[in-house]
């Protein structure tokens, strides 16, 4: 008897439900008000309430009981000198890539701090993602403009953000230089109205290009890019060809004073084939692991290369990372870095905050379906510099070094537990010599083409 009421019940609730729905779908009358029961005006709703009135929800959900600083000793940490500033531009992975090179630079020439000319390389990055879109727009002039290719192309024309392809094929064509000979301009450091007009001028050429006969699209590229070229000097000053430079040791003695070209000084003082002697790594479980993926579109020179990564599981990325650390090589590293992350502290820590509490509701998703819903992917780029292993052997907490200033965080610095690595962490980009003969044998497949729009891949800012 029981049994057939409670069944009863359900019936008759179910048709209440259906009643309450709009025939079209919408809010009707009767749901409206069945929604508003969900605020009742207690003591408790209304005290969070007046709370959010004037105070930010991560200010409100910050976890009193992990006010505690993380513990800051580091079993294993890679030596690094100085910490670097983006200011309010989109270059976290050229500053993360160069970051990774100036560390090996201070200690392979024992060299006080230093730092690399993050405008030099910025410069040409945006030349060559000018030429990169509107040679892109050449190839594509028998779509539609409503093709999804196209509308993407207008969508995107040019950004600051990026990712390591952008570093290894920028440097191995153009080389590098010290910061002292192309130093950052206004412009560079506050590129938002640069990037519009930029942006404007790209679209501008784009729908004329559409409209050329074949035979003079090459011509007046070359017209086009060098307005744009004109445009970034302006605004970014001339990249040098040739440079003096001194070179003191770390006590402060002069060591040399000669003449570089960028690639000379890069071939002096660096000297590696980036394009040849690194590995992507990413950790998506939304996508098969042990596969090789390519990201159309997704390079910085049109000349140059694709995205391309290796998906392997979270362990298996760890253990490369801790066999660079190990050996002194800082590496590039990128998250989610908006997430669960304490400011003040400089901690990335999944207890930093209690939304759940706060809000009295569940956030149940994992890593692969906060991916697949849009609620997470790789936001930001840093340089992973060390990692504490306990005496059983167990992987606590990692350090990266920011580029948001030596005022940020805890010395410019981000410190994060192993479980919001676990959860957060997407790239890394290891040296050769730290990739198992396993996953090296990886790359030896034909990659798996994605689209430039594919939700993971926005680039890095």
């Amino acid at each position: 008897m029981k049994k057939f009421f409670f069944c009863a019940a359900l019936l008759v609730a179910g048709i209440i439900d259906i009643s309450a729905q709009a025939p079209n779908g919408g809010i009707s009358n009767e749901m409206l008000a069945r929604i508003r029961q969900s605020y009742t005006g207690s003591a408790e709703q209304k005290a969070v309430k007046n709370a959010l009135a004037s105070n930010s929800i991560a200010t409100l959900a910050m976890n009193s009981e992990n006010l505690a600083m993380i513990d800051t000793h580091f079993s294993h940490r890679v030596k690094t000198k100085g910490i670097t500033n983006q200011k309010s531009s989109g270059r976290c992975w050229l500053f993360t890539g160069l970051n990774v090179l100036r560390a090996k630079m201070i200690a392979k020439h024992n060299l006080p701090a230093f730092e690399f000319a993050q405008n030099y390389n910025s410069f040409y990055d945006l030349l060559e993602k000018s030429n990169l879109f509107l040679q892109a727009i050449i190839d594509t002039r028998d779509l539609d403009l409503s093709d999804r290719k196209v509308d993407w192309l207008l969508r995107n024309p040019i950004s600051q953000g990026g990712q390591f392809t952008g570093v290894s094929n920028l440097i191995m064509k153009y080389g590098v230089v010290p910061k002292s000979v192309m130093p950052e301009t206004y412009q560079s450091e506050n590129a938002k109205e640069m990037i519009t007009i930029l942006k404007l001028k790209l679209r501008e050429y784009a729908l004329e290009l559409r409209t050329l006969k074949s035979e003079q699209v090459a011509d007046r590229k070359v017209g086009m890019l060098s307005e744009i070229y004109r445009i970034l000097v302006e605004c970014l000053g001339v990249p040098p060809t040739q440079f003096e430079w001194t070179r003191y040791d770390k006590s402060g003695n002069v060591v040399s004073t000669k003449t570089y070209t960028p690639k000379s000084f890069y071939e002096e003082y660096i000297g590696e084939d980036l394009e040849a002697n690194y590995v992507m790594i990413m950790n998506d479980p939304a996508r098969e692991y042990g596969k090789v993926y390519e990201i159309e579109y997704d390079r910085h020179v049109y000349d140059g290369e694709n995205w391309l990564y290796i998906n392997l599981p979270i362990e298996r990325i760890k253990e490369m990372a801790i066999a660079s650390i190990k050996d002194n090589t800082a590496m590039y590293f990128s998250c989610d870095v908006g997430k669960f992350l304490n400011r003040t502290k400089g901690t990335l820590d999944l207890a930093n905050m209690d939304y759940a509490s706060l809000f009295r509701t569940s956030f149940p998703m994992d890593k692969k379906q906060r991916i697949m819903t849009y609620a997470s992917g790789s936001t930001h780029a840093m340089t992973l510099i060390a990692v504490d292993i306990d005496a059983s052997g167990k992987t606590k907490k990692w350090m990266v070094e920011n580029s948001w200033g030596i005022k940020s965080g805890y010395k410019g610095n981000l410190i994060m537990t192993d479980q919001w690595f676990d959860e957060y962490m997407y790239r890394l980009v290891v040296e050769k010599k730290y990739v198992p003969a396993d996953i090296l044998k990886m790359l030896e497949q034909k990659p798996i083409l994605l689209p430039a729009w594919d939700p993971m891949f926005a680039p890095e800012e």
